[in-house]
């Protein structure tokens, strides 16, 4: 069965899916495993990888979108090379992370959810990280920064989008 039109049978990526769900004898519960592997594997979760998991698992197509879209940790479209998180839980809301938020938003002309025109940079949400002893939270490609402030943050996105630069050039 092909998940994609961009995803060939013999794509090894698809094959190794195939083995990680036989592996978990096609359980049901074992949707998020299965998730986590898919998108190892294809680095986010597009719809078709997901109606491939709902008829494979034979699940309603809508509870494995429902629970890949539930937890943050999943992401369903492409990111850019460096992916930003700000968590606007009530702690970090409280401390200021929004106006962090809308200072990445002007300073790099990029809006929550979406990645920039040149794929450097994309810019997420989540309702918390659990670390609201050290609000307001930004994570910069898996690096958490606590106590965060407008000043810290832009400068830690310029200095790794300038890093990327340079390494690519």
């Amino acid at each position: 069965m092909n998940a994609s039109k961009m995803i060939s049978k013999d794509d090894k990526r698809l094959i190794m899916l195939d083995a990680f769900i036989r592996k978990q004898q096609f359980k049901k519960d074992a949707l998020i495993e299965i998730l986590h592997t898919a998108q190892d594997l294809f680095g986010y979760l597009d719809k078709d990888i997901m109606l491939y998991i709902s008829k494979i698992l034979n699940l309603p197509a809508s509870h494995v979108y429902g629970v890949a879209t539930f937890y943050n940790f999943f992401k369903l479209r492409k990111s850019g090379t460096h992916v930003i998180t700000v968590c606007l839980g009530t702690a970090c809301y409280v401390k200021g992370a929004e106006e962090i938020l809308s200072v990445i938003e002007r300073e790099f002309n990029i809006k929550r959810g979406e990645t920039d025109t040149n794929n450097r940079l994309s810019l997420f949400v989540t309702r918390c990280i659990g670390s609201c002893a050290m609000a307001p939270n930004v994570i910069i490609d898996e690096e958490v920064i606590g106590r965060a402030s407008k000043e810290d943050v832009l400068s830690k996105i310029k200095s790794v989008v300038g890093v990327s630069l340079i390494e690519a050039g």
